[in-house]
């Protein structure tokens, strides 16, 4: 799983979460094919938590093979509380249960490169179903 080494702050404030303003929202940076020839494009809102871009990630590899490689162009480095089961309202902010990254439309999460399109286009609409967000599959120019 992926979660960073060291975050300058243990909690982090949660942003607001209005769907319809979020929906509108797209992606400036990451949102073009830097290192593969084929990639995953995020084509809507959601916050990937790092089980999430882990399931995707094996889904893919394992249909590359072992001559294709992935490259992951998403990390998880918010952290997200959680309070235990069955604690009353009160008492502070829980602590870290996971991280996660926010994800809006246009972003490129996975990269293939070293493989045919076919198995490309599989392997990436595969890596898509793990993921709660549609996904677009898109080449190189």
């Amino acid at each position: 799983m992926l979660f960073p080494n060291k975050v300058k702050y243990r909690k982090w404030q949660t942003n607001r979460k209005n769907s319809k303003k979020l929906a509108d929202k797209v992606e400036t940076r990451g949102n073009k094919i830097s290192f593969g020839d084929f990639g995953l494009k995020a084509d809507g809102h959601v916050r990937l938590t790092s089980n999430q871009i882990e399931s995707a990630r094996k889904a893919i590899k394992r249909y590359v093979g072992k001559f294709g490689k992935v490259y992951i162009r998403v990390f998880p480095d918010r952290p997200v509380t959680r309070k235990a089961a069955e604690v009353g309202m009160g008492k502070g902010k829980g602590d870290p249960d996971h991280f996660c990254m926010e994800i809006f439309t246009g972003r490129i999460l996975f990269e293939v490169v070293g493989v045919s399109e076919e198995i490309a286009r599989e392997a990436l609409r595969k890596g898509g179903t793990k993921l709660p967000v549609k996904t677009k599959i898109i080449k190189k120019r």
